[in-house]
């Protein structure tokens, strides 16, 4: 996979929104709350690109992947 926003190459990660610590908080002090939280939090899962955050993952076997690796490689051999 490769990033269209900052070019990183890899895997993607798995991001969550919100925070742990007020998804434990909600669940010790109120349950309803704390369950609502918790498939926000599970809903709103997404993968993402390890480096920049944005959700702009594409394969490097797509035409643009592969054009974006071409272009990465230009660079590298322009700097050596």
């Amino acid at each position: 996979m490769i990033c269209t926003s900052c070019g990183y190459k890899g895997k993607p990660k798995s991001i969550t929104k919100g925070s742990i610590l007020v998804e434990i908080a909600l669940w010790l002090l109120l349950i309803v709350p704390g369950v609502i939280y918790s498939v926000w939090r599970m809903a709103s899962r997404y993968t993402a690109c390890p480096q920049c955050k944005s959700q702009t993952m594409i394969p490097l076997d797509s035409p643009i992947g592969k054009k974006l690796l071409a272009e990465q490689e230009q660079v590298v051999t322009k700097e050596n």
